[in-house]
C-alpha cells in the first residue's frame, strides 16, 4: 500500500482539517495521500446529500455537538489557526478548476496550500474573481495562466469526469479517502484510514 486517495473540495472547512492531519499520517506510515479535486455541489446533485450546515440548520443540538468535536478536532491536533469562514458557503467551481489547472502546470501543491489557507486559516470571498487572482498572484503563482487553464475545455472536462468517478465509487461529501477501494467519510475516519494501511501491511 504506497498510496492513500483523498477526494477534496476546497469549501468543506472538514477537508482542510484532514489536509492539516495529513502530513503526520505520512510521516508515521510512509504512505502518500494523492488529492484528487472533486465539485462538492456536483457530488450533491448526484447523491441527493446537502451539507451539514443545511442539513441539520434546524437541528441546534446537533449544530452544538458538531461544534464540540470540531474544537476536540482542533485541540488534539494543536491546530490553532484554524477559522470559520465568514463567506460560507463559497462557490468552489473556479478553485476546483484551478487546482486541475495546477498539476497540469506543476504546482498542485503549492496551489492547494494557498486556497486552502485563505479558505480556512486567513478566510476571504473566494469566489470573487479578483479575490482569487489577487491571492494566487500574491502568493507566487501565475494567476493569469492557471486561471485561463480552468477555463479550457479539457480542465472542465478531467473535474467532471474526477467528481462522476467519485460518486460511482461511494463518494457523498468531502472528505472522502479510499485504501484501495475501501471507503472512509469525515475527517474523523482519518485514524480508520490508518489502521487499515496497518492492517493491509500486516
Amino acid at each position: 500500500m504506497s498510496e492513500i486517495e483523498f477526494h477534496f473540495d476546497f469549501g468543506s472547512p472538514n477537508a482542510y482539517l484532514a489536509h492539516r492531519v495529513i502530513p503526520e499520517i505520512e510521516r508515521r506510515t510512509g504512505v502518500r495521500f494523492r488529492y484528487v479535486p472533486i465539485l462538492l455541489g456536483g457530488v450533491f446533485k448526484a447523491t441527493g446529500n446537502r451539507s451539514p450546515a443545511e442539513a441539520f440548520r434546524d437541528i441546534p443540538s446537533k449544530r452544538a455537538f458538531m461544534e464540540l468535536e470540531t474544537r476536540r478536532f482542533l485541540t488534539r491536533h494543536g491546530i490553532t489557526d484554524f477559522r470559520r469562514n465568514p463567506h460560507f458557503p463559497v462557490n468552489t467551481l473556479t478553485l476546483m478548476r484551478g487546482a486541475v489547472a495546477a498539476r497540469h502546470e506543476g504546482c498542485f501543491e503549492r496551489y492547494v496550500e494557498v486556497v486552502f489557507h485563505n479558505m480556512w486559516s486567513e478566510p476571504k470571498k473566494m469566489d470573487e474573481p479578483e479575490v482569487i487572482r489577487s491571492v494566487l498572484a500574491d502568493n507566487g503563482l501565475d494567476a493569469k495562466r492557471l486561471l485561463e487553464l480552468a477555463q479550457s475545455p479539457e480542465v472542465k472536462q478531467e473535474l467532471a469526469h474526477n467528481t462522476e468517478a467519485s460518486v460511482a465509487r461511494g463518494t457523498f461529501g468531502s472528505p472522502t479517502f479510499f485504501v484501495g477501494e475501501e471507503i472512509f467519510f469525515g475527517k474523523d475516519q482519518l485514524r480508520d484510514v490508518e489502521e487499515e494501511v496497518l492492517r493491509r501491511r500486516g
